[in-house]
């Protein structure tokens, strides 16, 4: 009897501590997602090359959805002995998304499939899913689609030379996010008897923000403003 009750406990007590990370994450963000921008110039278009750079650097760390997908996807990619093919096709992708985004070529319901992305990618995480190289490269190609048009959206209008700076800046910090969460997975991955928890409490925080903000954007289609 003893002995059931112990286990019932500890096993309430692991339940808790992996939602917490769910719960908290979630309520914050859907307090201060009003509040969260993804333009560093304060909606105002870079002018030159310093601003675009900076602007581009910005963009996927202030944008806490974009952040949580690399992260997302780094982590992923140091579950896979060639994962690092992951995040390579998703930044590629990104780029051509923006540019998709500057020649004015329609995507449907971008914000929505940018937070079903991260609340995806959250739950293999989660769920320790093992799917194939190819297709986890897929998806995070296909994601990088949309991820790179929202980016597009914060530099539309501006000149040539702060445009392409901006492709720098927001390649560089993507690159460099998920090279660094590639590179925490692995270590993650190496610590004996905790390579599944550590993994899944990272996904569990993911899945809590892709879900606050996918919340946000059916609120917002259902009831716009």
């Amino acid at each position: 009897m003893r002995r059931s009750m112990g286990s019932q406990l500890r096993k309430r007590s692991k339940l808790s501590q992996l939602s917490l990370p769910l719960v908290s994450s979630a309520g914050l963000l859907l307090t201060a997602t009003p509040v969260l921008a993804h333009h560093a110039m304060a909606g105002r278009l870079p002018a030159n090359f310093v601003e675009g750079f900076l602007s581009g650097l910005a963009h996927p760390v202030i944008g806490l959805d974009h952040l949580a997908f690399v992260v997302a996807v780094g982590l992923l990619a140091a579950t896979e002995p060639r994962g690092i093919v992951i995040p390579i096709a998703f930044i590629l992708t990104a780029m051509l998304g923006t540019g998709l985004h500057l020649i004015s070529v329609p995507l449907p319901a971008v914000e929505l499939l940018v937070s079903g992305s991260i609340l995806l990618f959250g739950s293999l995480l989660v769920r320790q899913t093992k799917l194939s190289l190819p297709m986890v490269t897929g998806l995070a190609a296909l994601a990088g689609l949309f991820h790179g048009y929202a980016y597009g959206e914060s530099i539309f209008g501006a000149e040539m030379t702060p445009l392409l700076s901006y492709l720098i800046g927001f390649t560089a910090i993507q690159l460099l996010i998920a090279l660094s969460a590639f590179w925490v997975g692995r270590r993650l991955l190496r610590q004996p008897g905790r390579e599944s928890a550590n993994l899944r409490s990272a996904g569990l925080v993911i899945c809590g923000i892709g879900i606050a903000f996918f919340a946000s954007q059916v609120v917002a289609t259902v009831l716009p403003v």
